[in-house]
């Protein structure tokens, strides 16, 4: 089986650690986990890897967060890959920071990566692993709070998150995003 686990963020180095790149930073500790390396190629950064009997395309779009979705449904044609087998690793408020949820489908809630993709695909209907940033801002300065660094407490419990949210990858295209989700979102 093959998959495309896009995980979202920004290039460039302005954006180079801060919260909205979280997507880039799971998806690299996947592939550094197995091994891998990510090059550049049309619309973003690839990495091959594999994972027991799964093949999977790790996608770093360089299109910018909010034309996620022309990498996306790029990568989903050439390799082939049913929307079924596509995950998007991405950031959201309305998580506290560190909480991880895997979702069968929903809404954008107002992300624009998401969004995009959705327009894009002519559908809602695509797994996301959502990891916290939790909603620690005053009213106003969401975008400061997303360009923003994470705080020094945040960058310390980052690794055990980290190969958690690898952890649940590695379980969607494994066993399944129901098994998955009934596995990790209540913990």
């Amino acid at each position: 089986m093959k998959y495309l686990i896009a995980g979202l963020g920004n290039i460039g180095p302005e954006y180079l650690g801060t919260r909205h790149n979280i997507g880039f930073r799971v998806v690299n500790r996947l592939v550094e986990s197995a091994g891998g390396a990510f090059c550049e190629e049309r619309y973003g950064a690839i990495a091959r890897i594999r994972i027991k009997n799964a093949d999977l395309i790790v996608l770093k779009p360089n299109t910018f967060m909010n034309l996620s979705g022309h990498a996306v449904r790029y990568w989903l044609q050439k390799e082939n890959i049913p929307l079924e087998n596509l995950l998007i690793v991405v950031d959201d408020l309305a998580l506290p920071y560190g909480t991880l949820r895997l979702k069968p489908k929903g809404s954008d809630a107002g992300h624009n990566g998401l969004k995009n993709i959705a327009q894009l695909l002519n559908t809602q209907e695509y797994a996301r692993l959502r990891f916290g940033l939790g909603n620690d801002f005053p009213r106003g300065k969401q975008i400061d709070f997303v360009l923003g660094k994470f705080s020094d407490e945040e960058l310390k419990e980052m690794p055990e998150k980290l190969e958690r949210a690898v952890e649940i990858i590695k379980s969607f295209c494994l066993a399944g995003v129901q098994i998955t989700m009934n596995q990790y979102n209540n913990k």
